[in-house]
């Protein structure tokens, strides 16, 4: 994925302008930029990125065809760099080594651990080892906290939109509150005065932040 395919979204004060990837947001927010250009006291613009709320700086100046061809470089310049190929003759012998006997390979990767002796005891005591013991326990602690990582980043990224968008709306501190506390029911009575594409917005957000 480059950096113009990922989701973005853009406002024009409380009013979305477009959701998409951010080649289509800020072609479709250029015309929303230009209309405002000679404005006194312009709404605020800004493009945020989906998946963290961060604000996307782009250099709305010039003709859309300049416009166009800035943000073409500026894909080119912060894309993540390709992952390079063995040669397709390498890949060929590597495809006729005959596997050996023994366990198949797991992708595991050794580095230090430091543990207590009665840990080291314990370990040692399990089927299949230690080095089975603490991969089954790692398993376990991940599935446990999969659903608190999922609520805390919710959280997190839907703050900082509506902290950026609605910092100044009323009931916003009784809205933060609510948010953290996993409170659904008063989050969206404390939002429902803030315009509507900012709530549809964070309701989007934060469909994960609220489950119990």
């Amino acid at each position: 994925m480059t950096w113009l395919d990922r989701s973005c979204t853009a406002f024009e004060g409380g009013r979305c302008i477009a959701t998409g990837s951010l080649r289509q947001v800020a072609l479709a927010t250029k015309p929303v930029v230009d209309r405002w250009a000679s404005s006194i006291s312009p709404p605020p613009v800004l493009v945020f990125d989906v998946a963290t709320s961060e604000v996307v700086e782009l250099d709305w100046r010039g003709s859309d065809a300049d416009f166009a061809t800035r943000l073409a470089a500026m894909d080119l310049a912060l894309s993540p760099a390709e992952p390079k190929t063995s040669p397709p003759e390498v890949a060929a012998d590597e495809s006729t080594v005959a596997r050996g006997r023994g366990r198949p390979k797991l992708g595991v990767a050794a580095r230090e651990v430091t543990l207590l002796p009665r840990h080291w005891e314990w370990l040692a005591s399990q089927p299949g080892g230690a080095s089975v013991a603490l991969r089954k326990l790692v398993e376990v602690a991940r599935r446990v906290s999969e659903d608190k990582d999922r609520v805390r980043q919710a959280q997190a990224v839907g703050y900082k939109f509506m902290s950026t968008m609605a910092g100044h709306e009323p009931g916003f501190e009784e809205a933060s509150r609510a948010l953290f506390a996993g409170d659904q029911l008063g989050f969206e009575a404390h939002i429902a005065l803030w315009p509507a594409d900012v709530q549809a917005h964070l309701k989007t957000l934060l469909q994960a932040a609220f489950v119990a």
